[in-house]
């Protein structure tokens, strides 16, 4: 034997040997879109390991497959909530794959402490929420009703301004 071969024996020989990463196993994480850490940990490995494979053909085209199994996954759950009603889906899946968006900005004005206002602003309250909200209008007429004669009040007297301590 050369002194080449010898050499190039015991260099493997001592070489760490390359990590028993199952193919299958390895896509089926990809599927769950397991991060390179969590793969590495699964197989014993360091992530180093596993973004150096990813280099090799056949390891990344396993990922890329697990990984795109795994999307279409969660997109056919996503369609599965949206066929059973789920309004929230929808505007989600609207917004996402057909680029849908929210029209129109909404008002944001100041709401006026119901005390500040006059009967007449009270009273356009009142039927502006009888409008928006007709099943509202029973109970709008019933406290229109009720308070359509508001007594006034009787103002009450001045009290004296308040004394100096020293005056008597």
């Amino acid at each position: 034997m050369s002194e080449h071969k010898a050499i190039h024996r015991i260099r493997r020989s001592l070489a760490p040997r390359r990590a028993d990463i199952d193919l299958i196993e390895l896509e089926k994480l990809c599927q769950l879109q397991c991060t390179d850490e969590e793969i590495g940990a699964w197989f014993g490995v360091a992530t180093r390991t596993i973004e150096r494979r990813r280099k090799e053909p056949e390891f990344a085209e396993v990922m890329l497959r697990g990984k795109a199994k795994g999307r279409i996954s969660v997109r056919r759950m996503q369609m599965k909530l949206l066929e059973q009603g789920n309004a929230t889906m929808g505007v989600w899946l609207g917004k996402q794959l057909l680029g849908q968006v929210e029209q129109g900005a909404a008002e944001v004005r100041p709401v006026p402490r119901l005390r500040d206002l006059s009967v007449e602003e009270l009273n356009e309250v009142l039927h502006l929420y009888a409008q928006r909200y007709p099943e509202l209008a029973d109970e709008v007429a019933a406290i229109d009703a009720q308070f359509s004669e508001i007594e006034e009040l009787p103002v009450k007297a001045a009290l004296p301004a308040p004394r100096k301590p020293n005056e008597r």
